[in-house]
């Protein structure tokens, strides 16, 4: 997956959601354009805890992304 596809996501408004699918077949969830840091080779995804505070963060490698597939927003509450 390239830099400027990743960035172009995170860009769209309004932002879409969307699951980061790696080529092991691990899959992030992206539900804030705020929760992911890219660089020209590798992405730097947030994971939040219950009230929305990253608590962990995982580095993926860019050549092993293989999927941005769209999911559902959360409800509004």
């Amino acid at each position: 997956m390239t830099y400027e596809t990743i960035r172009g996501r995170l860009d769209t408004r309004p932002f879409q959601p969307f699951r980061v699918v790696t080529s092991s077949g691990q899959a992030y969830e992206v539900r804030h354009p705020e929760m992911a840091f890219p660089t020209r080779t590798e992405m730097v995804i947030a994971s939040p805890d219950r009230n929305g505070i990253p608590s962990r963060a995982r580095l993926v490698s860019n050549l092993h992304i293989t999927a941005l597939e769209p999911i559902e927003a959360a409800p509004a509450s």
